[in-house]
């Protein structure tokens, strides 16, 4: 993972672009096999709970440039907390991808045994967590960008949350502590402009949540259109900052939710014609185009990177599916009396 230095320029070099586009392929490459298997056993009466991939799904492709953005800037000092919605940022963070899939499928051999499921990934080794509950992880990540301003440590904490997760009193509270404390943290609000079936503008009084920023006396700014670009710079003067001691920051990108909110949803929502306008926006394709025509990767190259990262997505379900469930006994372990 690339490691953001004092004399890094604000623009991603070419190796940085490859791990970039390395990781966003493989973010769109994994959600495809989750969606090509999850209603495996589920039919012809859905049952959520049946099925190797049990529960709810919810995937992020077309949010990719999000996840890489940002996390092209992050080390393993760094903490990340993420939504219901996490695989693209796990795997921009450095997650170990074969335990991920074990936890996806509820294996002993995943992240937390398969205790967990996707909604709820935790992986120490890097720093990553994520939650179902909406604006949960705000709490943890402003409390590790504490603990490492109290103790002198190295790192900064990152918290991505959805748009409506804005709209919660828990979201204030740790924004109102980050500011006051001058904590070297970053919160990233990705706009997909739907809070499951409701949009944004029934949901919230004002259009750019990055606004919110002044009433803290941080630094707010909103990234249009999806660019992993303008992400990459936005989030690179974010984490700078917080690393120099200056404080947090406040970030919204414009994002674009390509599936339903979770695998069965209808979409009855949305407006006629929205979801074919936003394929045509799709984030991967565009950057494959500006790399080829900025010269910074040739086809063979990119070919050979999508290959890659469906070799490795094979290998991480493969290891998913032949791995051991948990033992009936595991269910009392790691639970406190």
């Amino acid at each position: 993972m690339p490691i953001a230095g004092e004399d890094e320029t604000l623009a991603p070099t070419r190796d940085e672009q490859h791990w970039m586009y390395r990781n966003m392929v493989t973010s769109r490459k994994f959600e495809e096999a989750i969606a090509g298997i999850y209603f495996e056993g589920k039919t012809p009466v859905f049952s959520m709970a049946d099925g190797p991939i049990p529960g709810e799904m919810h995937l992020s492709d077309g949010q990719e440039p999000v996840a890489v953005g940002v996390c092209a800037h992050l080390n393993a000092d760094d903490v990340v907390t993420a939504t219901h919605r996490p695989h693209h940022q796990a795997i921009a963070k450095g997650v170990d991808l074969d335990k991920m899939a074990a936890e996806i499928f509820g294996k002993k051999t995943g992240l937390s045994g398969g205790r967990g499921g996707h909604m709820h990934l935790f992986d120490a080794d890097v720093n990553f967590a994520c939650s179902g509950i909406i604006a949960q992880g705000m709490g943890p990540a402003v409390g590790a960008a504490l603990s490492r301003q109290m103790q002198k440590k190295p790192g900064v904490a990152v918290a991505f949350v959805g748009e409506g997760a804005v709209n919660q009193g828990g979201w204030h509270e740790a924004m109102n502590l980050a500011a006051t404390w001058k904590l070297p943290f970053v919160c990233v609000i990705e706009d997909n402009a739907w809070g499951i079936s409701v949009s944004k503008e029934d949901s919230t009084a004002i259009s750019n949540n990055a606004d919110r920023a002044a009433a803290y006396g941080i630094p707010g700014i909103r990234v249009a259109d999806n660019d992993p670009y303008a992400i990459y710079e936005t989030a690179g003067e974010a984490i700078s900052r917080a690393r120099a001691g200056n404080g947090p920051s406040l970030i919204e990108v414009e994002t674009y939710r390509l599936a339903g909110h979770f695998m069965g949803d209808a979409e009855g929502y949305r407006p006629k014609g929205e979801k074919d306008a936003l394929f045509e926006k799709d984030p991967i394709p565009k950057m494959r185009a500006k790399m080829l025509a900025d010269g910074v990767a040739t086809e063979a190259e990119l070919d050979a990177i999508e290959a890659e990262s469906a070799a490795r997505v094979d290998t991480a379900i493969k290891f998913a599916r032949e791995s051991a469930d948990p033992a009936p006994e595991d269910a009392l372990t790691l639970v406190f009396a």
